[in-house]
């Protein structure tokens, strides 16, 4: 397995694993993510606005560790080591949580 980083406009905003560099750029170029990238917000502002520059590169040391460090605490038992798993480097929060509390 290889670590990958996620930067938006130079700033490393989330890491994961990935087979190869070609299934790590497909999750990359997913529009689901892509979108997940809008919607989610940190220190009040979405962490993308389809404007800044988004880039994937190698993880470094570090990254990778707190990828591994994740997993290890993951409460799914059903998660396995192929499924997508993205941890975000930086606080993050999601707003679609807050809209499904106040409509139920």
């Amino acid at each position: 397995m290889d670590y990958f980083t996620v930067e938006i406009a130079g700033r490393a905003i989330a890491s994961f694993r990935s087979k190869n560099h070609e299934e790590a750029t497909h999750f990359f170029e997913a529009e689901d993510f892509r979108d997940d990238l809008t919607i989610l917000e940190s220190e009040g502002k979405p962490l993308w606005d389809r404007k800044a520059a988004l880039s994937l590169r190698k993880a470094t040391a570090e990254e990778a560790s707190e990828v591994e460090h994740a997993y290890e605490f993951d409460d799914d038992p059903q998660r396995t080591i192929d499924d997508e798993f993205v941890v975000f480097l930086i606080p993050v929060e999601d707003l679609t949580d807050d809209e499904d509390q106040t409509s139920d």
